[in-house]
């Protein structure tokens, strides 16, 4: 019974989880992701290294697992050895929970399985939709996340973005300057002041971050896809056997 209650539990979490990846009522964009591109997975690590370790851990995730997406070990130390001594440590941040609490509120979730949990195109379009918010404890909203803890890490790249609101009239769907029609109110988000990067390089930079936190999600992912094709076609000839052997049988005993 005990186990079955373990079962049923991560079957509800995994609900819940499906409900908050969904996004709500916002529209997600698409994350322009694949894993099998080891420069942007690189990219994503550089990111994930100097802008999100510092807060989120990736527990999950040994440093020499990053020989997998083509680094050494001379560079993974060189460029990316920043809260452990050696390869073989688990990426952790430095940060301890305790501050991290009192400082933001809640201590900041482990990122290791967040791109499985969220989904790549929710993460992809949380990091793009951060605005400036005075009421807020740090300065920083987010349209797809409102009130969140978590500051804008990656405003210095972005720039800082202002949410505003434009009132549209419709009639019978489509939007008309005056009339008696419905009235909607219709958001969106505005670069007042540019960061060191374009808009269309900063989304760039989030999608191979993006790119990053999936494949830590689950970094033997392109493997199994091969392997699960083999078994399907080693199946497929299996069954094809075992069906001429049916045939061959039968037809002897008619």
């Amino acid at each position: 019974m005990k186990k079955l209650s373990v079962v049923f539990a991560l079957v509800a979490a995994l609900v819940v989880t499906g409900a908050l990846a969904s996004g709500g009522d916002i529209k997600l964009d698409h994350a322009p992701g694949d894993v099998r591109d080891v420069a942007s997975l690189q990219a994503g690590a550089r990111t994930f290294v100097n802008y999100c370790l510092n807060c989120h851990s990736a527990s999950l995730m040994r440093y020499s697992g990053l020989r997998d997406i083509g680094l050494t070990d001379e560079q993974i130390k060189s460029n990316l050895l920043f809260t452990a001594d050696k390869v073989g440590e688990m990426m952790n941040t430095a940060m301890v929970r305790k501050d991290a609490k009192e400082w933001f509120g809640t201590a900041p979730p482990d990122l290791s399985v967040i791109a499985r949990a969220r989904g790549a195109d929710w993460l992809y379009t949380y990091l793009r939709s951060f605005y400036r918010d005075a009421s807020t404890a740090t300065g920083w909203n987010n349209t797809v996340f409102p009130r969140v803890a978590m500051p804008h890490a990656l405003w210095q790249l972005q720039g800082e973005q202002v949410l505003k609101e434009e009132i549209i009239k419709e009639v019978d769907g489509k939007d008309v300057s005056d009339g008696h029609g419905s009235v909607r109110k219709h958001s969106k988000l505005e670069i007042v002041t540019p960061g060191v990067l374009s808009a269309t390089q900063f989304d760039v930079v989030a999608g191979d971050l993006v790119n990053f936190l999936v494949w830590v999600g689950e970094p033997h992912q392109v493997l199994r896809k091969q392997v699960g094709f083999w078994v399907l076609i080693v199946l497929g000839i299996l069954i094809a056997l075992t069906w001429l052997l049916k045939s061959a049988f039968w037809k002897e005993l008619h």
